[in-house]
């Protein structure tokens, strides 16, 4: 049985450049993948109905975005009649490991996965460009999870230039407290007026997230562990959060900081830790 990989990415960094009319941030982030995923299996049916086996907490089963993707995709295959397969009903099951909330792209990933699963299982043939449309659709950020390369992202995340970075180590902490990305975004201190640079400029200056004073100032967590993280390594919220990384060159080095982490005991039961490598190319394509 085939799992298809869904894996989480990181903003290592995030400008914001203005807003729109229609209420959406221009915005400038380069995105890298890590090697830390969900895992999606999909299993024929014979009635052609589409059902999410396993239950996601607070979540309504048709608001999922991974029913939301594949009816997209079986509706854009029905609408340009493409041959689907004479049993095309699927059951989803998922071993769900991303955090909610985080700002790793679990629910994007999730669509993303699915798109790129499910045109291979129909056997729909649809270019990577047609699947990154359809992705534009369920969430701005899905589009890089179907893209699999590490990426300069502009205009609202969709505008992607695939880019090579170096490969880090990172320890990545989820406070037990998930964040809105709409509340950030909505937020009327929220920084908006960063200056747009070119890649060059931005990769020879120092990486920041204009999102992260603000989450800073309205979640403390946030803020003491940004604070006692970055007196060991270069520490920087992903997205809007919660999820906050550190960048280490080794395994190693991780390891030392998470365990110097959870022997300090200060924030203990507040959070949980894992350790990832940064991945140019996502591991869904990889697998493939």
């Amino acid at each position: 049985m085939k799992k298809w990989i869904s894996p989480a990415k990181l903003n290592l960094f995030l400008y914001i450049t203005g807003q729109r009319e229609d209420k959406y941030h221009n915005l400038q982030t380069l995105f890298q993948f890590v090697d830390f995923y969900d895992e999606l299996t999909f299993l024929n049916r014979t009635d052609n109905k589409i059902h999410l086996v396993t239950p996601f907490e607070k979540v309504i089963h048709d608001e999922n975005l991974i029913i939301k993707a594949a009816k997209l995709l079986l509706e854009f295959a029905q609408t340009h009649r493409i041959n689907l397969p004479r049993y095309y009903g699927v059951d989803i099951e998922i071993i769900k490991r991303l955090p909610m909330g985080g700002g790793l792209g679990g629910g994007s990933s999730n669509a993303a996965t699915t798109l790129v699963a499910l045109n291979y299982i129909w056997n729909l043939n649809l270019s990577c460009q047609q699947l990154m449309e359809l992705g534009k659709k369920l969430g701005s950020d899905v589009a890089i999870f179907i893209y699999g390369h590490s990426a300069f992202a502009q205009g609202v995340g969709d505008k992607l230039q695939s880019i090579t970075v170096p490969e880090k180590w990172y320890l990545i902490v989820k406070p037990n407290i998930n964040i809105a990305t709409v509340s950030i975004f909505s937020h009327p201190d929220l920084k908006r007026d960063s200056v747009t640079r070119n890649i060059n400029q931005l990769l020879n200056a120092p990486f920041k997230n204009d999102c992260e004073p603000i989450v800073r100032k309205l979640y403390p967590i946030i803020d003491a562990l940004i604070t006692w993280l970055s007196s060991y390594a270069p520490t920087r919220l992903t997205g809007t959060g919660a999820c906050v990384f550190s960048e280490c060159d080794s395994f190693q080095q991780a390891q030392q900081l998470q365990n110097r982490l959870n022997d300090q005991g200060l924030f203990t039961d507040l959070y949980t830790s894992f350790i990832a490598k940064g991945c140019n190319r996502s591991l869904l394509y990889r697998a493939i």
